[in-house]
């Protein structure tokens, strides 16, 4: 039986429904990670299985699994299975039910680590050969490390609110300036009032306050504090990957207001990848935490057909 890494935060009211719990492991065991499953609904044509990769600041659940009374279609596995694509999410170690006691901040590189491994245990599994992979925000840099890493297991990358060198980014602008604070330790404390200054930075009113609530709420029934490393790699460390050597069909998209990353950034990401099969998708009315605001609809709209695209049949 897995060991419990969860945080202990009072008030662990959240219930995660309708999926299967899954655990595998890294060095030697040492490292424990869990993966939530919501497999592709009955009766529907099989699409793919699709890994979603969490952010900086929350674990795998609250991220892609969410689900607000009154928001039809809230979680983003639920909508994604109900159209035939057997989801899968993880969290990374440092963060949610995953391993949490190695004295590390949990960077870029080592979440990447934890893809190969999950991903391995996922396609034991899976009706696929290869993944449909979809990270945001520090979990997209996770996403595009290991589809350079590891190309043949990746059928589809789909990289959200994505950044590669930084440049013209106010977000890690105003992170660098606690750099002292984010290297003084492995982990920083989070509350509500952190979460909704992710949905306030860039633009105020892009999510519903009653959604960032129960966000806030399923986070910190996780998590009181997550890893500083994700947020030392971006303000220190980018370029992390090197597009030239992406070679999978790639979605970027970009919200409109999202401070993580500048237009120009992302275009020259973008020039670069070297398969033809790539998309860039500017999102309207969105900021950051593109599946917690207001226009997550349309977002789905664009992975989906990104994921569904015909395949090939010239040259």
């Amino acid at each position: 039986m897995p060991t419990d890494h969860s945080s202990g935060v009072p008030g662990n009211d959240v219930r995660w429904s309708g999926g299967e719990t899954h655990w595998t492991s890294r060095l030697g065991g040492e490292v424990e990670l869990f993966l939530w499953h919501k497999p592709a609904a009955p009766g529907v044509p099989f699409q793919g299985t699709i890994l979603f990769v969490h952010g900086s600041s929350m674990a795998s659940q609250p991220t892609f699994d969410l689900a607000v009374p009154g928001r039809p279609d809230s979680s983003a596995m639920d909508w994604f299975r109900a159209r035939g694509f057997d989801t899968w999410t993880m969290d990374n170690e440092g963060y949610g039910r995953s391993s949490k006691h190695r004295a590390i901040n949990f960077g870029i590189v080592n979440g990447a680590e934890d893809l190969a491994a999950g991903s391995a245990y996922i396609l034991e599994r899976a009706r696929s050969d290869k993944l449909m992979v979809y990270g945001i925000s520090s979990g997209a840099l996770k996403g595009a490390l290991f589809a350079q890493q590891h190309p043949e297991r990746v059928a589809r990358l789909a990289l959200d609110a994505f950044v590669w060198t930084g440049d013209g980014s106010p977000t890690l602008e105003k992170r660098r300036q606690k750099m002292a604070e984010w290297t003084a330790g492995n982990r920083r404390k989070i509350d509500r009032d952190f979460v909704y200054s992710i949905f306030n930075r860039d633009h105020p009113g892009t999510a519903e306050d009653r959604v960032i609530d129960a966000f806030a709420q399923a986070i910190l029934t996780l998590d009181d504090s997550m890893p500083t490393g994700t947020y030392v790699d971006m303000c220190s460390k980018l370029p992390l990957v090197d597009p030239e050597k992406i070679n999978v069909p790639t979605l970027i998209l970009r919200g409109e207001w999202d401070g993580i990353a500048s237009v120009e950034d992302l275009i020259a990401f973008f020039m670069k990848l070297p398969h033809q099969d790539k998309q860039f998708s500017v999102m309207k009315g969105i900021s950051h935490a593109s599946f917690q605001q207001k226009n997550y609809r349309n977002v789905y709209h664009l992975l989906h057909a990104f994921l569904t695209q015909p395949a090939q049949v010239y040259p």
